[in-house]
């Protein structure tokens, strides 16, 4: 058996025990490694996703450009599909991103445009303003902007929750994921509750992002927006792919809390992770500390790799510079 192109390698990634970590807590606590997916990333689910939509619904034709703003991720997921279907790519990212994302793009061919991180969305130089802008600007170009395109979830609803589901042998009681564009949390959640309305779904939010005051509060707070270091999680506006009523609860966690613990699982685990996996390991074990039973099985979702953070939190001087090693 071989598949026809690496998009095709997508999917059924593993779920792995989590176990020094841990230690004290009661119940089971699973990670899906979201890495074994051939962009590295949870990201090339719904990127494939949005482009295979847009190709039935005639907005992306033979030989157009995929235009979209991202944190990296999403951008390596487009980018493997733009290479397989013949497209182009551009990517426009804010200048928080590391610089490892911004290699890894153009590597597999895409064209990058850097934009300040501390502007407000609407500011023309803002990375959701470029990338709209440059869609409008380019002929025979799709902008699938993942914040708002359903495609995001629905990718996640139609097979992340149901592999978990089937891993765990329908024995989930609790799932977590940070959340971003909220398509991977709020999909899998969507089909878990589903299943069995007692799953508990718990979001990991960042300090700086406005989704747990919006959560508890209906309110959007502009004072809960300020400049954080962790990249892909936490947002300044509200993404139509987050549905707050498939997430019970949020915790944020600070981002030398995320950076300590993606090291941990580097070094406890073996598992070379991404910065916002120590997000929302760190901040499921704290609620899990608290409230996971005897027989209760949590599964976190570990987003992306270690290769994308080479240069920030796996470099020691960087760690140091922070005050965080």
């Amino acid at each position: 058996m071989y598949f026809n192109h690496v998009i095709e390698a997508v999917g059924n990634t593993p779920l792995v025990k989590l176990n020094k970590v841990t230690d004290g807590i009661k119940g089971t606590v699973l990670a899906k490694i979201e890495y074994f997916n051939p962009g590295n990333s949870v990201k090339d689910r719904m990127a494939i996703r949005m482009v295979e939509d847009a190709e039935k619904a005639g907005l992306l034709k033979p030989g157009g450009t995929i235009i979209e703003g991202t944190s990296g991720n999403t951008g390596m997921g487009l980018a493997l599909a733009a290479i397989a279907k013949g497209y182009q790519t551009i990517f426009v990212m804010s200048d928080k991103q590391s610089k490892e994302k911004q290699d890894i793009l153009r590597a597999v061919g895409a064209q990058v445009v850097v934009c300040p991180v501390d502007v407000a969305p609407e500011d023309p130089r803002s990375y959701y303003s470029v990338a709209k802008r440059l869609s409008q600007e380019t002929p025979n170009s799709f902008y699938p902007n993942q914040y708002d395109n359903l495609s995001n979830t629905a990718a996640h609803y139609d097979h992340t929750g149901p592999e978990i589901w089937e891993q765990t042998e329908g024995k989930i009681t609790h799932w977590a994921a940070g959340v971003g564009t909220g398509g991977t949390i709020c999909g899998v959640s969507k089909y878990l509750k589903e299943q069995n309305p007692d799953i508990f779904t718990l979001g990991l939010d960042t300090y700086g992002s406005v989704f747990k005051k919006y959560k508890e509060t209906g309110i959007f707070d502009e004072n809960e927006i300020y400049p954080y270091k962790t990249e892909g999680i936490g947002e300044d506006i509200l993404p139509k792919n987050v549905n707050f009523d498939v997430i019970d609860q949020f915790i944020k966690v600070t981002d030398q809390d995320a950076a300590v613990m993606t090291r941990r699982l580097a070094k406890e685990e073996g598992l070379f992770v991404g910065w916002s996996c120590g997000s929302a390991v760190h901040g499921a074990l704290e609620y899990a500390r608290e409230h996971l039973k005897e027989g209760d099985t949590m599964v976190i979702v570990l987003p992306d790799h270690g290769t994308r953070y080479l240069g920030k939190i796996y470099n020691d001087d960087w760690m140091r510079a922070q005050g965080w090693l």
